[in-house]
């Protein structure tokens, strides 16, 4: 029985504010429980087509749609997109001063399901996955991202995750800046969330094989010049280390 699409986007076509184009007829379709990997070179657009996805202000789609299990929302803002359980990894976390990791997850946690929670059963639910993810539990209280190094903003962003259980998350070079073993911490957390919750599907953007490795992703596409150029399977992972881009630039 074949998987039900989750995310359609068709020929989507995005300009920056200055009005260059950026994505030149992006067409992908990520079916429910589905891994995607989307490579290449920089400057192609990938992290464009991140932010797009989840309703940035900062690009203009030009044309094209993007659909949320059928429904077109290409025009929703940012917010109600996170509420129908959209959900971005950034490339680069923002910090923000004056809110904890829990108020700020508190506050996410509320907006995503619209019903009240205790700050009890969070932090309960929070230090589960704070030692899953070896995250100190003292960062529970500490400003978001504040003083956070890169590996452990990372893995903030795969517990923010892990509260507040998207059904379509993006994950923009989470593994950039990890070290070996943050990086298995972090995929090892991916793997259990898409378990706990099987009809979540993930965009992964990467530049890497190593976090590929560990997720294993059913479907890889090449993004050149803000089209895909390429899809397959995991061997064109290995392609792409073994050989590079060149084949399609």
């Amino acid at each position: 029985m074949m998987a039900k699409s989750l995310i359609e986007i068709q020929d989507l076509h995005v300009k920056a504010e200055d009005g260059s184009g950026i994505l030149n007829g992006v067409n992908l379709s990520i079916a429910e429980g589905e891994i995607h990997a989307l490579m290449g070179p920089n400057g192609c657009g990938k992290s464009t087509l991140a932010s797009v996805l989840l309703g940035s202000p900062e690009y203009i789609v030009e044309s094209g749609e993007i659909l949320l299990k059928g429904e077109n929302i290409t025009e929703w803002s940012a917010d109600n997109r996170g509420k129908a359980g959209m959900f971005l990894a950034f490339q680069y976390p923002q910090e923000f001063s004056g809110v904890s990791v829990l108020n700020f997850l508190r506050q996410t946690v509320e907006a995503r399901t619209g019903k009240e929670i205790s700050i009890l059963s969070l932090r309960k639910q929070m230090l589960a996955w704070m030692d899953r993810l070896d995250i100190d539990p003292e960062f529970a209280d500490r400003y978001l991202n504040e003083g956070f190094s890169g590996g452990e903003k990372k893995r903030n962003e795969i517990l923010q995750m892990a509260l507040l259980e998207p059904e379509f998350a993006v994950l923009d070079e989470t593994d950039s800046g990890l070290d070996i073993d943050a990086l298995q911490i972090v995929a090892t957390g991916i793997k259990e969330i898409m378990n706990k919750n099987p009809k979540i599907s993930v965009l992964t953007i990467t530049h890497y094989q190593r976090l590929l490795d560990h997720l294993q992703p059913h479907h890889v596409h090449i993004l050149i010049d803000g089209k895909i150029a390429k899809s397959g399977g995991f061997e064109l992972v290995e392609q792409l280390d073994a050989e590079g881009y060149e084949e399609w630039l």
